[in-house]
């Protein structure tokens, strides 16, 4: 066995997860009061130290399991974080994910012996150590993707209608969106199909219901919304 690595500094690796959620039409963050030190009482993302057993998408997933109950999760990388004092307890690298969950599928009770909370983006409240600026890279990352990849469909039940679809566009990229032309583009995507059940909560006529056809979208490739 060489030498070469006990002849270097050794540190902490961790995950940090930034998990999206549609609450009440809003794009919101679930974030954790932590219960120690350092910066104990504040506001943080729920994360982790990655295990000698496991690798970084294992790692963020078990966090993400721990908090939401769920597996089947759509997660991606954000990047890594490193400055040097970046946590006041030990020199951590930590690699941030940021997931995407059907807000109504979660387990709120781990939520709550957590300590988390939902959290509207426009609402953020002071935050732990770097987590700000990974929200940030996150967020960029996610609107970046959300116009020409069908990912924002995690984010809504399986059935829904145009009026929620155009919410959460709106949430998400942080603009109105003229409704005429944002129900043309839709009406040309094939794998956003309609169905013959109809939502009833808002309205006496009430208004249809949509779903996201996975089928179709790995056939032909085509979202642009």
């Amino acid at each position: 066995m060489t030498d070469f690595y006990s002849e270097n500094s050794r540190f902490y690796v961790s995950v940090d997860c930034i998990i999206f959620g549609l609450n009440r039409g809003r794009l919101s963050v679930l974030l954790a009061r932590r219960g120690f030190e350092p910066e104990k009482g504040k506001w943080s993302l729920m994360g982790g130290f990655v295990r000698q057993d496991e690798n970084l998408n294992d790692a963020a997933m078990r966090v993400l399991r721990q908090l939401t109950g769920l597996s089947d999760i759509f997660m991606e990388q954000v990047g890594a974080f490193g400055e040097i004092n970046r946590d006041p307890g030990d020199r951590v690298i930590s690699v941030a994910y940021y997931a995407l969950i059907n807000f109504d599928e979660h387990d709120r009770h781990r939520v709550m012996i957590h300590d988390a909370r939902w959290v509207d983006l426009a609402e953020l409240p002071e935050l732990s150590f770097d987590h700000p600026a990974m929200i940030e890279k996150a967020l960029a990352m996610l609107r970046r993707k959300f116009s020409t990849e069908p990912i924002g469909f995690n984010l809504l039940p399986r059935l829904f209608t145009l009026s929620q679809l155009q919410a959460l566009y709106e949430s998400v990229l942080g603009e109105p969106l003229d409704k005429r032309n944002f129900r043309k583009r839709v009406a040309d995507m094939a794998c956003i199909r309609i169905t013959d059940q109809i939502d009833k909560t808002g309205s006496r006529r009430g208004a249809a219901l949509y779903r996201y056809d996975e089928d179709v979208y790995r056939n032909d490739h085509k979202f642009r919304i």
